[in-house]
């Protein structure tokens, strides 16, 4: 059967709860970046707003920033965004009775039947993932063609031989269309590429060479040489990876840094501010996320999706989001979400995107 979207459901903004509500109550910041009191903070939800009698969707959003009225539409921003002057709404109720209005069932999506005492409730190693798989390859077939798929990833991938060409085959398929990441998954995958290596360890074999520690420092300090990723990519004669196939394929990837890091790597974002602005630009627009062992990344951009988007035709539609990873904390942070787009997997990540890429026929 054919993947279709669950349709979305408006508010009925004839009732009385809508008509009798007064408008939202607009503020001033009174400095940049500084939002006035009693602000109201969004959620993953689509929310409305009652200005001058017309109800408004926030097209756009993001948990915890504000709601800003500005040239007769709602815009979320950041408070480190906001500017002296910004118009923000203010109120802490959610059901119109401030002229604010939070729709988290908007897609009617099926509840859970719970018996007062039944195993396996929550997401662990032991639940069953069959029917999620089935799922995901629909709906990665379905979104190949109307979507647009942002993957989310730790350098885990890296570190073997046959997960890197199962991620390479997503890619030059079309499964793939944004990457996040750190410096670590680019430098290890170069390192795969370019030495053999991931941290010094064979990636077929997993056994050290000698010297290995030396090999993802030889790496970067190679590509900085070059003076960018494609340069080295070209004269090394680079001809296999994740980052090699996103250069081939012209597949954005935005590569957030950390105190950590090695090097980085040239494209890597040092700044966390500018590293969250372009995670963002590609989150804006993105319908399903898949996010793959790395806790930090993960919460990050959970925190910076919607649960909707709304589509050029005014089509408001769901957002997917996975969490993989085979640490249940991290899985059931981020499925503990308030809606059934976001899904959590406990399993090896690279047991995962081999399954992955065998489930879709590459």
């Amino acid at each position: 059967m054919a993947f279709q979207l669950r349709p979305y459901i408006s508010p009925k903004f004839d009732s009385g709860m809508f008509t009798e509500a007064p408008d939202a109550v607009l503020k001033e910041a009174p400095m940049d970046a500084v939002a006035p009191e009693n602000y109201h903070a969004m959620s993953i939800f689509p929310e409305y707003f009652k200005i001058d009698g017309t109800w408004l969707l926030a097209e756009e959003s993001r948990m915890d920033c504000v709601a800003v009225y500005e040239n007769g539409k709602i815009y979320v921003r950041e408070f480190r965004l906001l500017k002296k002057g910004d118009r923000v709404v203010c109120g802490r109720t959610e059901d119109a009775s401030e002229g604010i209005y939070v729709y988290p069932d908007g897609f009617r999506e099926e509840k859970a039947v719970r018996d007062t005492f039944a195993f396996r409730q929550n997401r662990s190693r032991e639940t069953a993932f069959s029917r999620d798989y089935d799922e995901l390859y629909e709906l990665l077939k379905y979104e190949k063609e109307h979507g647009k798929i942002v993957w989310v990833m730790g350098p885990a991938f890296a570190f073997d031989n046959d997960a890197r060409n199962a991620f390479s085959a997503l890619v030059e398929n079309g499964y793939v269309h944004c990457i996040l990441a750190g410096n670590a998954l680019a430098t290890h995958d170069l390192e795969a590429a370019y030495l053999g290596t991931a941290l010094g360890q064979d990636i077929y074999t997993q056994q050290s060479r000698e010297n290995g520690h030396y090999n993802h420092l030889d790496t970067i300090n190679r590509v900085k040489y070059h003076g960018s990723i494609p340069e080295f990519i070209r004269r090394e004669r680079i001809d296999n990876g994740i980052i090699y196939n996103c250069e081939k394929y012209h597949i954005p990837y935005v590569l957030g840094g950390s105190i950590r890091d090695d090097g980085p790597l040239p494209p890597v974002y040092g700044n966390v501010y500018e590293a969250q602005d372009r995670m963002r630009d590609q989150i804006r627009d993105a319908t399903t996320v898949i996010c793959m062992a790395t806790t930090l990344h993960t919460i990050a951009t959970g925190n910076m999706t919607p649960s909707y988007r709304v589509l050029k035709d005014g089509t408001v539609r769901q957002v997917y989001f996975y969490c993989v990873d085979i640490s249940e904390f991290t899985v059931n942070k981020l499925s503990d979400r308030g809606s059934l787009s976001a899904r959590g997997i406990v399993t090896n990540v690279q047991d995962f995107v081999v399954t992955l890429r065998k489930g879709l026929g590459l």
